[in-house]
């Protein structure tokens, strides 16, 4: 088959230069970045194989240097750079994954770097982004503000300015994650990508649908942020209002330009998982896979479990696009996914205050197998009878069966339980 691709019109400085994305672009983008990031892990998944009823393989992005795949286009824009582009440094705006990967690239490459990130973006991103030796701007309280700065320090310092996604390099060096996909597993029938703004889906597709049109490449989006979706669907950009999802990694209201028109020719479909999905996906790759993995990165494996595709017996790829959580969402996240298996439970009894009380109720838990996690005992508290003491039992069971056995022990036992949610 005759090679092709998508010619991405590139604006630099007043002047505009015609640049094709192809799978000889993201060729070269292998032979540039290749000893400056890791050659990621393609693992088979019998966990997800078993309940999705596919053969599914787990690309591992979020062991990437910096945690995410980001590193992979900036790198390769970085090489592209003129020595006196080089010598005048980069600029970015970001509050995550994008920071930190354009950080570690300028770095590697010898050259400065500058990033805009709010005023309320993570202190360990920021911590992160400055490690990896950048200058960290922080301006305003969202990304049109970091827009602005990085405009005004762009003018003052001539730097480049580096796209997240919409930039024919950025996205040929994204592309190199479906050229090692097919070096690992030519087999390859489905690939499921995360989608925000379109960069790593555009480059992937490309390079996989160059090499074999018979690969399915489908996309992924957060239900509260699908605009390359809705764009799709109207066959035009389209803007969306909101962006409120726990996959902040893809959380854009608008797509790019040369990645819309890369999905227009190159993606099969693009489906849509909420919330409680993608927060149960991140649970069962780290509970199942021992994987972290962030919200973006969470979402092909979060399409998988819940059915959003008629795939069965398929050679099916997820790439984990990032792995960059931060670790109280994730804390969250695992004691809701517990609460929800039935494998913690919060409930209230009453006891008469006397002695010998609470080490009756506290034996009958341990001769039930229940693990306390917390207990609180309270007779002062308002609305509680003279004599009667409140107990707050937070426990850990086994599963929900478990949790419903011992509720139904101690009802029997003659203690009235509430729940709490």
């Amino acid at each position: 088959m005759k090679e092709s691709g998508i010619t991405g019109f590139f604006h630099e400085r007043g002047q505009v230069r015609a640049v094709q994305v192809s799978l000889a672009s993201i060729r070269e983008a292998v032979a540039s970045i290749k000893d400056d990031i890791h050659y990621t892990p393609l693992s088979f998944s019998r966990t997800f194989s078993e309940i999705s009823g596919n053969m599914v393989y787990l690309k591992a992005e979020n062991l990437q240097k910096t945690g995410s795949f980001k590193i992979r286009g900036a790198l390769n824009k970085i090489k592209h750079l003129t020595t006196s582009e080089k010598r005048n440094g980069v600029i970015a705006i970001s509050a995550g994954n994008h920071a930190q990967g354009v950080a570690l690239a300028a770095t590697t490459a010898g050259i400065s770097s500058t990033i805009v990130m709010p005023e309320n973006a993570p202190i360990a991103k920021v911590v992160a982004t400055r490690g990896y030796g950048a200058r960290v701007e922080l301006f305003g309280n969202c990304f049109d503000d970091c827009a602005s700065k990085a405009r005004e320090l762009q003018a003052e310092t001539g730097a480049t300015f580096i796209h997240p996604f919409d930039d024919p390099w950025v996205i040929a060096g994204q592309g190199t994650i479906g050229l090692e996909i097919m070096a690992d597993l030519a087999e390859v029938e489905v690939v499921l990508v995360p989608v925000g703004g379109g960069g790593l889906i555009a480059g992937t597709a490309i390079a996989l649908k160059e090499m074999n049109p018979a690969i399915k490449v489908i996309g992924v989006e957060a239900e509260e942020a699908a605009s390359m979706k809705a764009s799709l669907l109207r066959g035009e950009i389209t803007t969306i209002e909101s962006v409120k999802t726990l996959a902040d990694g893809i959380a854009v209201k608008t797509p790019g330009q040369l990645t819309f028109e890369i999905a227009k020719r190159y993606i099969d479909d693009i489906v849509t998982v909420n919330d409680e999905e993608i927060a149960n996906g991140i649970l069962m790759l780290l509970e199942r896979g021992k994987l972290i993995v962030e919200g973006a990165g969470a979402t092909p494996i979060a399409a998988l479990l819940n059915n959003k595709l008629p795939l069965k017996g398929k050679r099916v790829v997820a790439p984990l696009s990032g792995g960059n959580i931060d670790v109280n969402i994730l804390a969250q996240i695992i004691e809701r996914g517990l609460v929800k298996a039935g494998r913690r439970i919060k409930i209230i009894t009453y006891l008469e205050d006397k002695p010998g009380q609470l080490y009756q109720l506290l034996g009958l838990l341990a001769q039930l197998g229940a693990n306390i996690i917390n207990i609180y005992h309270r007779r002062e508290k308002m609305g509680i009878e003279l004599g009667i003491a409140e107990v707050e039992l937070d426990l850990e069971t086994r599963d929900a069966g478990h949790s419903r056995l011992i509720i139904n022990f101690l009802t029997e036992k003659g203690y009235r339980i509430r729940y709490l949610e």
